[in-house]
């Protein structure tokens, strides 16, 4: 066994570069071969090994031949509704082989597909679908009632196609299949579609507000596809685990076209179970799985499995893994690699830690820093913009400095994964654009995450841009706050976020806690007390049955942050750090009151 595999390789050595090699291999035909796209490369790994298995669940299996032949009759289905390349069909559905059918086929005509989630309700899931403007909604029978119930807030009228029995009205798309051809299409049939069209909107996870719709091309669906097949050293052997929701970047274009490209096999599951998972992948033989978030944290705090390490997984892959959890989630699984990453639906930075060093989400080798590192730049928390010298330009941080990252924007057409496509609004793309920022004239990227490098190079994640706030003239990354909190024993989750208090400049520390047991305040102080300063420590507490956690295992703060602390407003504990008595205490009414009006020292 490796170095590389044991996650022991240093940087620059040869099993640390394989992956990095491999990747580019793969990714630099694509810009060359502009009618290449991801439907194709179905097609041609059907003709090739049409009887392997390319997506498994317990709902239903298509091998190669079969996946594609069932995108050929969703691409003539968009053909007999007279849609034309660049019109927009919604799809709400869970996961499921048929879902890769359906924008697999529809994409192939220059048809674009947004992937909405099927967590929204409301008003939510109505504004996803009113910015994308669909002729078409596909929606799974399970899922007509809440598009239902989200219809009143449209303007428009997109006709409706229900997959699956069910009461309603709807047409059945399944039962309007039937008598197309599975054949491959005809000359005649096929339209021109090129890397550059559109295939996909996909919606960023909403933990600070509204979703907003990422422009997703062909050439970034093969530049994903083929770029992680390389970094996992994908092969036709291998079987990806794949229970993330396939309305997100990983779970639907990541996971399954990295293996897929590979002539590899996806099991699909449609959605996570902790008590579940390492019976599948025991179960479906597994050899890749796919996490992202907090998934890694709700496996460990699950109950022993006898078969948790019995399975062949040689890699874990995925984004967001704690530090805190890192070495408890490989040495109890035994999982021999982790390969974690960085990248953003909508950014043009993209980071892997073939290394497998703890805590880190990216190290980029010495011969590829010209290409693909980011840049790290100072930020004025308040203003959220980056910090300018007297000329005018951004400056670049210096090791363990935490600074924005930003990706540059290269004018060339052969560089596909260092394009912007930007979102479906012009004015949210604005936002992401900084021009002039070294020079005259560049144009870089803004990620909104905060980063910092070590001497040796690698990259750590910080925190989200909103989600860092003032306090006494120092900058609170909430997700150090939340690591220190979780390794606190009987701490399953912990949100951190900043709340405003009157008369208090910036903002103070609030966390909510879920605990395994009733959590032993005095102790837990003594605990933050030790491991934060002052200025960092949450002054509330609010105490929670369950994590307020997005389809994706991101924590979601906006609506706790609105909420606040007031203890009439909200039924949790809450509690406050007392400064008169050092510990935290029942935050009552007559206290909150107290707060509000100046008399308590913060």
């Amino acid at each position: 066994m490796s170095d590389a595999f044991k996650g022991n390789a240093i940087p620059g050595s040869r099993s640390s570069s394989m992956p990095w090699l491999r990747a580019l291999e793969l990714t630099a035909p694509i810009a060359s071969h502009r009618h290449r796209i991801f439907p194709v490369v179905i097609d041609e790994i059907a003709a090739r090994h049409g009887n392997r298995p390319a997506l498994l669940s317990d709902r239903e299996s298509l091998t190669y031949r079969e996946l594609a032949e069932r995108a050929n009759q969703y691409a003539r289905w968009t053909l007999e509704q007279g849609l034309v390349k660049g019109d927009v069909v919604c799809l709400l559905m869970t996961n499921r082989p048929e879902y890769l059918a359906i924008w697999l086929g529809i994409t192939s005509t220059g048809v674009v597909v947004s992937l909405l989630n099927t967590h929204l309700v409301g008003t939510s899931l109505a504004h996803c679908i009113r910015v994308v403007s669909p002729k078409h909604i596909i929606a799974a029978a399970e899922c007509v009632e809440t598009l239902t119930a989200a219809r009143p807030h449209l303007e428009s009228s997109p006709v409706i196609w229900v997959h699956g029995a069910s009461d309603s009205a709807h047409p059945r798309i399944d039962l309007e299949l039937a008598p197309h051809s599975v054949e491959p299409l005809t000359p005649q049939e096929r339209r021109e579609t090129v890397i550059d069209d559109l295939a996909l909107y996909i919606y960023t996870s909403g933990t600070t507000g509204l979703p907003k719709a990422a422009r997703i091309s062909h050439a970034r669906v093969m530049q994903w596809s083929h770029w992680f097949a390389g970094m996992m050293q994908a092969t036709a052997d291998d079987r990806m685990y794949n229970c993330l929701p396939m309305y997100h970047s990983v779970g639907g274009v990541q996971a399954p076209g990295a293996v897929m490209v590979a002539s590899g096999t996806i099991v699909i599951r449609e959605k996570f179970s902790a008590s579940e998972f390492w019976n599948d992948i025991v179960r479906w033989d597994c050899t890749l799985v796919q996490y992202i978030g907090e998934l890694c944290r709700y496996l460990l705090h699950a109950a022993p499995s006898v078969v948790e390490t019995e399975h062949h997984i040689r890699l874990a892959c995925g984004n967001g893994m704690a530090p805190e959890v890192w070495d408890a989630f490989k040495d109890r699984f035994r999982i021999p690699q982790i390969l974690e990453f960085y990248a953003a639906t909508e950014g043009n930075i993209s980071l892997f830690n073939v290394q497998g060093k703890r805590g880190a989400i990216g190290h980029i080798p010495g011969y590829l820093v010209h290409r693909f590192s980011p840049a790290l730049v100072p930020l004025d928390v308040e203003s959220g913009e980056p910090v300018r010298n007297e000329r005018g330009f951004c400056i670049k941080c210096a090791p363990n400095q935490v600074g924005e990252a930003l990706g540059k924007v290269i004018d060339d057409p052969t560089s596909v994964g260092r394009r912007f496509d930007g979102y479906e609004s012009d004015e949210d793309s604005k936002k992401k654009v900084l021009r002039d920022v070294f020079e005259a004239g560049d144009t870089w990227i803004r990620s909104g995450d905060l980063m910092r490098t070590d001497e040796q190079g690698f990259f750590y994640f910080i925190d989200r841009v909103g989600d860092t706030f003032r306090r006494k003239g120092e900058n609170v990354a909430t997700s150090e706050v939340s690591a220190v909190i979780s390794e606190f024993p009987g701490i399953r989750h912990a949100n951190v976020y900043g709340v405003t208090v009157l008369g208090t400049e910036g903002r103070v520390g609030m966390a909510a806690v879920v605990a395994e047991t009733e959590l032993d305040l005095a102790a837990f102080h003594q605990h933050l007390t030790s491991r934060l300063p002052h200025y960092a420590r949450p002054l509330f507490l609010r105490m929670r049955t369950s994590a307020d956690i997005t389809g994706t295992f991101k924590y979601s703060t906006t609506e706790l942050a609105r909420q606040g602390y007031d203890p009439v407003a909200i039924a949790d504990p809450l509690y406050f750090d007392l400064s008169e008595s050092n510990e935290y205490v029942p935050l009552d009414e007559n206290l909150y009151h107290r707060i509000q009006a100046g008399e308590v020292r913060l």
